[in-house]
């Protein structure tokens, strides 16, 4: 049966929920919520799929998830890929999935939208200052781990990884500059080789440009 992911391309949460379907080769396909449209304050929306009013949903026969940290859960339940070859490991991609959304994500995903999806005289400078700091610290964090190691956990790529990188591949300007964090680069790099990887807007559906 065909894992169903509830998604919009610029949701960068869906994304990583997405990137983790995709790199895992389990039979997956994108269904678009119309989120600029308000589908997700729908009653239909929220009574049907997730009463939060939040994109990603997964559906997997009688499964159905919320949040991107816990259908990347179930994606390694079911391929056996990302979840750390130990407890150990398991418990520290836990923990720097907690920090991401708090942290990085968090930032991340208001930033961008208070920068990019509202007007001009719509946008609340103070805050927007405020989160660019905020999420240069956690930049520093980030950049910080990765001296000297090729994934945030162990080894190989895990949900540590695809919860981290889920808004920084986004093109619209939040406060990021790869060149100026150069762990981060090389380490977005490496999960960019990754065989299956695909860019935000190519893995699902709706972009700015169907807007513009």
């Amino acid at each position: 049966m065909t894992i169903k992911l509830h998604c919009f391309g610029e949701s960068g949460h869906s994304y990583k929920a997405a990137l983790a379907l995709e790199l895992s080769g389990l039979d997956w396909e994108p269904v678009k919520i119309d989120f600029f449209g308000g589908q997700g304050r729908t009653s239909e929306f929220r009574n049907e799929l997730n009463v939060m009013g939040e994109a990603p949903v997964m559906i997997d026969g009688d499964v159905r998830l919320t949040q991107s940290g816990v259908i990347q859960d179930y994606v390694s339940e079911k391929s056996g890929k990302f979840g750390g070859k130990d407890a150990a490991e398991r418990r520290e991609i836990l923990r720097w999935i907690l920090w991401d959304n708090h942290k990085l994500s968090s930032m991340a995903g208001m930033t961008r939208f208070l920068m990019n999806f509202l007007p001009e005289d719509k946008q609340p400078k103070e805050v927007i200052g405020f989160n660019l700091g905020r999420l240069k610290a956690a930049y520093e964090v980030l950049n910080s781990h990765l001296q000297g190691r090729d994934w945030i956990v162990g080894d190989s790529i895990t949900n540590a990884d695809l919860t981290c990188c889920g808004y920084l591949f986004y093109p619209e300007p939040f406060g990021f500059n790869r060149a100026e964090w150069h762990n981060i680069d090389a380490w977005l790099s490496r999960i960019a080789e990754q065989p299956g990887w695909k860019a935000p807007y190519d893995l699902m559906p709706g972009s700015p440009a169907d807007r513009a």
